[in-house]
C-alpha cells in the first residue's frame, strides 16, 4: 500500500513538471509564429507598394498611352472622354488632371469604393479584385491568398444594372464609325447599363468565358471582372483551324470584312476564333489552342500583338502563321477596315494628285544641275 501511494506521489510529481515545462515554452511558440502572424496582415505600406498599372489592369482598365515611366488612362473615376489619368510607375503615384485629385493606390482604392484608408487596405488584403498578377514585394498577392474561392469573389467599381440585347442608337452608330456592320454584332455584343461611383454608363458588352465581359463605347475601354478569353465554336463542327484576335472590335472588323468580300459564301464557320481580350491572356489561350492543327494569328502590330504572336509560335511551332502581314501598315484589323472603307474617296481625288506631278517635272528642270556643280556641293558637306 505505501509502495503504491510513492508511485503515485512521483507521477504526480513527473506530470506537475511536464505542465511546467509546456507553460515555459509557450512564449517562445508565440515569439516564434508572431512574425509569420504579423506578415498576413497587410500594413500601409505594403499596400502601396502594389503597382497601381497592376491593379488597374487587374479591374480591365488598361492604357491608352503607355510610355516607359508613365501611362495615361481614361480616369476611372468620371467619365473621361480623353486620357487624362496618369500613373507614374517610377513614384507609383496618380493624377487626374480632370479634377486635380492624386496620390497613392490607397488614396485611388478609397475613391473607388467610397471608403476609409482601413477599408481600402482591408479591399487590397483580402483580394476584392481579379487580379492574377500584380506584384507585392516581389510576391503576387496570390500566394497570399492561397484560397481561390476568395478571389472568385472579386468584385469590381462597375455596378451592373442590367444587359439587353443591342439596340441603342448611340451604341450601334459607334459601331458603324468603326465601319463595323451592326447586324455582324448583334450575335455576339449586347448592351449593359452600369454604374461607376453613382454615375449612370452604358456600353457594348462582349461576354468572355469566366463570365466577365468587355466594355466599350466612344469614351471608355475597360472590362468588368473577372478578366478571361472568349472562345467561339460552332455546334455539330470540329474544325481543325483556329482564328486568334487580341480584342472583340478586330473579331468584328473579320466578320465584316468577310462578309463585304463574299457575301454569299462568308465561310464563318469554316475554324473556330479565340478572342484575347487582352495580350496578358495569352498563356490562358494556349491550352485550348492545343486541339487546333493550324492556328492563325491576327493581333495587333505592335510591341504586345508581336510577343503575344511569338509566345503561340514558341509553344506550337509550325502550326502557328502570323498573319498581321494582312494588314501591313496599320495598328490592327480594325484600323485596316477603317482605311478601306474610305479608299473610294481617296480615288477620286487621284486625279488633283496627277495633276500637281504632272506640274513638277518641270520644276524640276529648272532646279536641275550639272555634275561639276553637283560635285561642289558635295565638298561643301
Amino acid at each position: 500500500m505505501l509502495l503504491h501511494r510513492v508511485h503515485s506521489i512521483e507521477k504526480e510529481k513527473i506530470t506537475r513538471r511536464k505542465i511546467s515545462h509546456y507553460l515555459l515554452l509557450i512564449p517562445y511558440f508565440i515569439a516564434a509564429n508572431y512574425k509569420h502572424l504579423k506578415t498576413n496582415i497587410m500594413t500601409y505600406q505594403e499596400a502601396n507598394s502594389i503597382s497601381i498599372k497592376d491593379y488597374l489592369e487587374s479591374l480591365g482598365i488598361l492604357p491608352v498611352v503607355d510610355k516607359l515611366y508613365y501611362g495615361m488612362y481614361h480616369s476611372p473615376l468620371r467619365q473621361d472622354d480623353k486620357p487624362s489619368f496618369k500613373v507614374d510607375y517610377g513614384v507609383n503615384l496618380w493624377c487626374d488632371f480632370g479634377t486635380g485629385e492624386g496620390g497613392s493606390l490607397i488614396d485611388l482604392v478609397m475613391k473607388l469604393y467610397e471608403c476609409n484608408a482601413y477599408g481600402a487596405i482591408s479591399r487590397l488584403e483580402q483580394g476584392y479584385y481579379s487580379a492574377n498578377t500584380f506584384s507585392f514585394q516581389g510576391k503576387s498577392i496570390s500566394e497570399r491568398n492561397s484560397s481561390r474561392e476568395e478571389k472568385k469573389k472579386a468584385t469590381s467599381p462597375i455596378e451592373i444594372r442590367s444587359i439587353q440585347p443591342l439596340q441603342n442608337p448611340a451604341l450601334i452608330n459607334y459601331l458603324k464609325s468603326r465601319n463595323i456592320a451592326p447586324e455582324m454584332a448583334t450575335d455576339y455584343v449586347q448592351e449593359m447599363y452600369y454604374r461607376v461611383n453613382g454615375k449612370p454608363l452604358f456600353a457594348l458588352a462582349f461576354k468572355n468565358d469566366a463570365g466577365g465581359y468587355e466594355l466599350r463605347n466612344p469614351g471608355y475601354k475597360g472590362c468588368t471582372s473577372p478578366k478571361d478569353i472568349t472562345r467561339i465554336r460552332f455546334a455539330g463542327k470540329k474544325n481543325n483551324a483556329c482564328f486568334v484576335f487580341e480584342g472583340f472590335m478586330d473579331y468584328l472588323s473579320f466578320l465584316t470584312i468577310r462578309h463585304k468580300n463574299s457575301p454569299t459564301y462568308p465561310c464563318i464557320d469554316w475554324q473556330d476564333y479565340i478572342i484575347l481580350n487582352s495580350t496578358a491572356n495569352v498563356d490562358k489561350a494556349l491550352y485550348p489552342l492545343g486541339e487546333y492543327e493550324k492556328i492563325h494569328c491576327l493581333l495587333d502590330n505592335d510591341e504586345a500583338g508581336r510577343k503575344a504572336t511569338q509566345a503561340i509560335q514558341k509553344e506550337y511551332g509550325w502550326r502557328v502563321r502570323d498573319a498581321s502581314h494582312l494588314y501591313n501598315g496599320h495598328k490592327d484589323l480594325n484600323d485596316y477596315l477603317c482605311q478601306k472603307s474610305s479608299q473610294p474617296t481617296e480615288r477620286m481625288q487621284q486625279p488633283e494628285k496627277q495633276t500637281q506631278s504632272a506640274k513638277q517635272p518641270k520644276q524640276k528642270e529648272k532646279n536641275k544641275q550639272s555634275p561639276g556643280e553637283k560635285r561642289k556641293r558635295g565638298r561643301r558637306l
